[in-house]
């Protein structure tokens, strides 16, 4: 089973009917499912300390939805890169290696707390490029419907 468990609600028509659209397309290959939690309030005005109190709050609100045996693959700017083709291999280790749950687990826009860096099993960085939290639930979900058409061994473009 493959989870996307993120902060914050998809507001815009365009992005909601893209993850449909991928949902749609990774049904046949696994069981998929989008988790939404609520992510806090973060005026720019506010200090250091009150956004690290914004990122343990969400953070704690992520936590809850994984379980002890979910593999996570955190997204993190932090993180290490990996194109489709490492990560299409990944995904394949833990279904054959006895974690059939993988959870991709999407922080708020001030980033992820450090309970979640702790908990994950690893921190994957999406891109070079900044993307705001929201679209990166379309892309994880793009990236892991080609994943599945890479290990089908179906066409998927380039």
């Amino acid at each position: 089973m493959i989870r996307i468990i993120a902060c914050g609600k998809v507001k815009d028509k365009w992005l909601k009917d893209g993850i449909a659209e991928y949902m749609k397309r990774l049904r046949p290959y696994d069981r998929i499912e989008c988790i939404e939690t609520e992510d806090e309030k973060a005026p720019e005005s506010n200090s250091a300390a009150e956004n690290e109190k914004v990122k343990a709050a969400e953070g704690e609100r992520l936590l809850k939805h994984i379980r002890e045996t979910d593999h996570v693959i955190l997204l993190d700017l932090a993180g290490s890169p990996m194109d489709s083709l490492a990560l299409a291999n990944h995904i394949d280790q833990c279904r054959t290696g006895g974690k059939p749950v993988i959870d991709f687990v999407i922080g708020g826009s001030l980033g992820v707390s450090e309970d979640l860096i702790r908990r994950a099993d690893v921190r994957w960085k999406l891109s070079d490029n900044t993307f705001p939290h929201q679209l990166c639930r379309l892309l994880v979900l793009e990236q892991v419907y080609r994943s599945f058409r890479i290990l089908n061994h179906e066409p998927y473009h380039k």
